[in-house]
């Protein structure tokens, strides 16, 4: 691999600066990863395991010595699950060992679709073969060898060599990534197409009091024979490996509550630039010569998680393919992620459900006329796979999953994938669903289980796939996980935590912008009905965080806010100031997205547990693509719109 290792330099030396602040001894060394999407019933261990620390992670794969550290305060909240991934981690405490193997054996039926999240896997592969060890000679320096096989295709994942330090750690081989919150969801990169060689450079341990954290990778992508390496204004196609540059930075400036941004570049490859300057150029001016030599996109992602009686973690990922007319903090071809998980539902069961939507030209709009795609396979969002190749069609997925520990021993996972592709495509596509159902249980040293997965593909093909799978479990797992510990745990801290419902009524204009060459027109104010439901939690004696989704009827059309961001102050029991920001969703013909924000006021307690508040909330640039026949056409592809409203609600905590 011939990497540019001094696109690097400037991070590094970002964050050796920082690092010294707060390092005043030896940092602790490297640490090796789990497992992504390999051996999914143990990973949901570990995100249990993280939302019960408080550990409000937006990124993937999992640092070992991440979850080692939130493993204390883990088990005062589940002291049997704590156990179960305490005693997986064993088999990193070596100099060197096996980490991970297992093999699958399927039996298949139907169509041949794109398994989700699987590496490029086939629906219709009869086995699935991965395994992954390392050695350790010292703490800074560690190396892994790992593979991936299945029918066609077999690849080094896990193949990485790791050295340096807790706050900067590099990694060069073939190392998975996955920038989102969401477990079955990634605008971003993921695991959807196979894994690419890398170089990457992070911490795991949080800097400063602010908990930051960064990622840097810069990766060389498959070959294409479909470049316009002489930019977009030429039909000459060339041939070439384009690279992928991604960076994560991340901060976490209370317990439970993160925010974080995420940006990848396409570039370079038959004879478009690929030097270090036009790379740090692109990176902070995603303008001009980022969108007619090369591809780009962007996220903003949060996590927040409620730590009451009953706690959960949500979380939100909103992602552009492009940017907007006033500004480049603006995203547009918009994205919206959001999901909640219950790590623990009355002892034995935990849930998480995911949506995600995006609208037109995902992965596919470039001078890569193969989109931002590996292999044929897109870099991110599974759904965006079950389509033709390169038909820029938006669409909604959703996934819910639940997870069972029954008495008799082992866990019992069902989940439920649908997508619904948008409807002026190049096919007129069905729906997808797939139903899979899997049982693991410990056996000895091993891992067994089976998993049952039906469904059918946009073309209205069914398939099925029945398989068995045995996986190394280690001496940890002679005897049965769940039965070994019987000691009570508690249901948490819930002081300072609330769950609130809001209902009211919203006064609203919306300023209307077509096309350029059409008047602009501003609406009358109208008035709707307005439904919030929430969650926060005290920081402090007087700041309050949390997270919300609204629902308003905003000139005959539904408007989907998700505040993912909402701060409040309060001034003894009586008053509060609020600050907020979020993601409009406007219901029209297709949906239009923007960032919006807002203050508020409560008058707290006027009933006890009963609140009555104003809000002011305002969203400009409120984009919706021209994709449909009966749009308006000219120079520009979007419509926009702006919107004012005042809300007045009654608000019930609990």
């Amino acid at each position: 691999m011939a990497f540019r290792i001094k696109t690097f330099r400037v991070g590094l030396a970002v964050v050796v600066l920082a690092a010294s602040a707060t390092h005043g001894a030896l940092a602790d060394g490297v640490s090796a990863y789990i497992p992504l999407n390999l051996e999914p019933e143990m990973e949901r261990q570990i995100e249990r395991v993280l939302i019960l620390a408080d550990e409000p992670i937006l990124k993937r794969p999992f640092a070992v010595a991440l979850v080692q550290l939130a493993l204390p305060k883990a088990c005062e909240r589940d002291k049997a699950l704590c156990m179960k991934v305490k005693r997986y981690l064993e088999r990193y405490s070596h100099d060197y060992g096996v980490t991970h193997a297992s093999a699958t054996g399927s039996l298949t039926h139907g169509a041949d679709v794109t398994t989700p999240n699987a590496r490029g896997m086939p629906s219709d592969s009869k086995y699935e073969i991965s395994a992954q060890a390392f050695v350790q000679p010292n703490d800074y320096f560690l190396a892994s060898a790992g593979v991936i096989a299945y029918k066609g295709r077999a690849m080094p994942t896990g193949t990485v060599l790791s050295f340096g330090f807790n706050w900067a750690q590099i990694d060069v081989g073939y190392r998975d990534h996955w920038f989102s919150p969401a477990t079955d969801s990634t605008m971003m990169i993921g695991t959807e197409a196979p894994t690419m060689p890398s170089v990457t450079l992070s911490n795991y341990e949080p800097l400063t009091r602010l908990g930051f954290q960064y990622e840097f990778f810069l990766a060389r992508m498959a070959s294409s024979d479909h470049i316009l390496g002489q930019g977009q204004g030429t039909t000459e196609e060339g041939r070439g490996n384009p690279k992928l540059f991604g960076a994560q930075f991340s901060i976490e400036p209370f317990s439970g509550w993160s925010l974080g941004l995420n940006r990848q570049l396409q570039y370079g490859g038959a004879g478009l630039p690929d030097s270090a300057s036009f790379l740090a150029r692109d990176f902070f001016k995603p303008g001009g010569q980022s969108q007619t030599q090369g591809n780009q996109e962007a996220s903003y992602v949060s996590r927040f998680i409620f730590p009451g009686k009953t706690p959960f973690a949500f979380y939100v990922q909103y992602a552009g393919e492009n940017t907007l007319n006033g500004g480049s903090y603006l995203l547009g071809e918009s994205s919206l992620t959001a999901g909640i998980d219950f790590p623990k539902l009355w002892n034995y069961f935990d849930l998480t459900y995911e949506t995600a939507e995006w609208q037109n030209s995902w992965y596919t709009n470039s001078v890569f006329l193969d989109g931002m795609t590996d292999n044929h396979f897109v870099l991110g969002q599974w759904g965006a796979d079950q389509r033709i190749f390169n038909d820029g069609v938006g669409a909604r997925s959703q996934m819910l999953r639940i997870g069972w520990e029954p008495p008799f021993g082992g866990y019992l996972e069902e989940r439920v994938r649908t997508l619904v592709n948008q409807n002026y495509g190049l096919y007129p596509y069905r729906h997808y669903l797939d139903v899979t159902v899997r049982y693991s249980r410990p056996w000895n040293e091993v891992t067994v289980g089976g998993e049952a997965v039906v469904g059918r593909d946009v073309y209205g093909e069914s398939f099925s796939r029945l398989s068995a799978f045995v996986r190394y479990g280690g001496p940890q797992h002679a005897r049965e996980d769940s039965s070994d510990d019987d000691t009570p745990t508690d249901n948490g801290d819930t002081y300072g935590t609330e769950l609130f419902v809001d209902a009211g009524a919203n006064a609203n204009q919306v300023r209307t912008d077509l096309e350029k060459g059409i008047p602009i027109t501003t609406s009358k104010v109208n008035f709707g009905p307005h439904f919030a439901v929430g969650a926060r939690r005290a920081v402090s004696d007087n700041n309050d965080l949390g997270v919300r989704v609204e629902v308003d009827q905003v000139d005959g059309h539904n408007l989907i806010g998700v505040r993912p961001v909402d701060y409040r102050y309060r001034f003894g029991d009586t008053f509060a100031l609020s600050l907020f920001a979020g993601v409009n969703r406007y219901d029209l013909a297709t949906p239009a997205y923007s960032l919006y924000g807002g203050l508020g006021g409560q008058w707290r307690n006027v009933l006890p547990k009963w609140d009555l508040g104003l809000d002011f909330r305002y969203a400009q640039n409120i984009a919706r693509n021209h994709v449909l026949a009966t749009d308006v056409q000219g120079v520009r592809p979007d419509s926009f719109y702006k919107i004012e409203s005042l809300i007045g609600y009654i608000s019930r905590h609990f």
